[in-house]
């Protein structure tokens, strides 16, 4: 799915993360690189602070230039200075909670088995914060977490359990743009701010005190969009909100349109993805220009809140440690890459998306499995000569296809695991349907789809009574 960081009709979906490592972070300190002794064997190494931020839904190509000609961001640009950013990161998974599981507990999606917003880790589950402490940091989180089951709306979990049924219905707001206060308003996301100041109040208070090394971390949810209450009771997140004096920040003439197949071009699964996120009506240039511009405007509000361990590694993780790119001497580069695999995983089975759906990234290809790998077409793009991923050039590249396909499954059985994913989410929608009783025609009605459910209920009923007596019958 071009969902997974991908461009849409107006910015990317791109869950961004900001790592500083820090040996003081009191008031005043200036700013430095990290210098990590030596890691090779009988070399002691002086602990350090950990402050993890991070942001939802973030464009991490405004850190790197043409995209960082669009807006101002300081402080993200200071980090960039004295740290590393990585051209080719890609989130675990581009949804709240399952990419949020996978950080918090080290592993793959498909092996945290966080399918979608609803699904995440136990509450009781240990995760590198815990270890973290148990090996004598002393520990604080604030802000958004969610990576724990049972959150979210009804309305996304119903959704991501039905993506199997045969209907297409708009399960979000028309996106649009919101301008609030004036050109002193600062504060938009004041939930993110409150959170921004505890964080910072608690390194200056109490941080600065210990004599053991700390590890912070603080979620914020911009720029990931507002509530769009306008759409009815049951609403999805699609208004982009700002405030004049963030607006300022952006070159509005540097925002570029993205290029857009047209509709009948698409890939079916990006287009079940475009529809239900309300992003195939008519839109003009100004329109997104507009939205564009007050998602920028929100990332700069991001940026500014940024101004404010090394442990044994459990060996069933599915990551590699970054802690050798901060070392002292430093490998050369052909060492450094033998540390880390040469391709990267990310996967997608929840809601805005009818198809379990895998992306393997290596050297300049992005390929795209979905399901079982021969029920849906798989995409291949060249990035070096289709950065914005318009041709789909699988079936011109056989081989190539054909390698990637079969190095995906050498890291993970993608059709077993899709499987398990379909029987998963018709299982959990039964039991939920049989837990409403007499009033499962009235709360599936008035879910966030209803705007499209109420012109033709029986149609939709019936598909999905088709899709259940499928399930009776497997």
């Amino acid at each position: 799915m071009r969902g997974l960081c991908r461009e849409g009709p107006w910015m990317v979906v791109l869950a961004a993360l900001v790592l500083l490592l820090v040996s003081t972070l009191w008031e005043g300190s200036k700013a430095r690189p990290v210098a990590w002794g030596h890691l090779g064997a009988g070399r002691s190494q002086r602990a350090r602070n950990v402050v993890m931020v991070m942001c939802d839904a973030f464009d991490g190509r405004l850190t790197f230039y043409p995209g960082n000609q669009t807006v101002i961001l300081p402080f993200i640009n200071l980090m960039k200075r004295y740290g590393t950013v990585f051209l080719s990161a890609y989130t675990n998974s581009p949804i709240c909670c399952p990419s949020r599981a996978a950080m918090w507990s080290g592993l793959f999606t498909h092996l945290t088995e966080s399918w979608n917003n609803f699904k995440g880790l136990d509450p009781n589950y240990t995760t590198w914060m815990d270890l973290m402490q148990k090996h004598g940091y002393r520990t604080q989180k604030y802000g958004k977490l969610d990576y724990t089951s049972g959150h979210h709306s009804v309305s996304n979990r119903v959704e991501a359990w039905t993506r199997d049924v045969d209907f297409l219905l708009r399960q979000e707001g028309r996106p649009m743009v919101n301008l609030t206060g004036n050109k002193t308003f600062v504060r938009v996301m004041e939930e993110d701010w409150q959170n921004t100041d505890k964080a910072a109040s608690w390194i200056r208070k109490e941080a600065t005190n210990f004599s053991q090394p700390f590890v912070l971390y603080l979620g914020l949810n911009l720029p990931h969009p507002y509530p769009s209450p306008s759409t009815g009771e049951n609403f999805g997140s699609s208004t982009f909100l700002t405030s004049p004096y963030w607006l300022e920040k952006v070159t509005y003439e540097a925002i570029k349109i993205p290029k857009w197949p047209p509709l009948s071009d698409m890939h079916p699964v990006d287009y079940y993805s475009s529809y239900t996120k309300n992003c195939t009506g008519k839109f003009t240039r100004k329109e997104i220009r507009d939205i564009r511009a007050f998602y920028y405007a929100m990332c700069a509000e991001t940026d500014a809140m940024l101004d404010i361990a090394r442990i044994p590694i459990p060996q069933n993780l599915s990551g590699y440690s970054l802690i050798p790119l901060l070392a002292e001497m430093a490998e050369d580069e052909v060492s450094s890459r033998r540390l880390h695999p040469t391709w990267i995983l990310s996967e997608f089975h929840g809601c805005n998306a009818n198809s379990s759906t895998y992306m393997l990234r290596t050297d300049k290809w992005k390929y795209i499995a979905y399901s079982d790998g021969h029920s849906v077409p798989p995409q291949l793009f060249d990035l070096s000569a289709d950065p914005d991923e318009l041709t789909n050039i699988a079936t011109t590249f056989p081989e190539v296809t054909y390698s990637l396909d079969k190095k995906l499954c050498s890291i993970v059985n993608y059709p077993r695991i899709s499987a398990s994913v379909h029987k998963y989410n018709k299982k959990q929608f039964i039991n939920w349907k049989q837990s409403l009783g007499q009033n499962y025609s009235n709360v599936i009605a008035n879910l966030r789809w209803h705007q499209d459910w109420l012109k033709e209920p029986r149609k939709y009923k019936d598909a999905i009574h088709r899709w259940l007596q499928m399930n009776t019958n497997e």
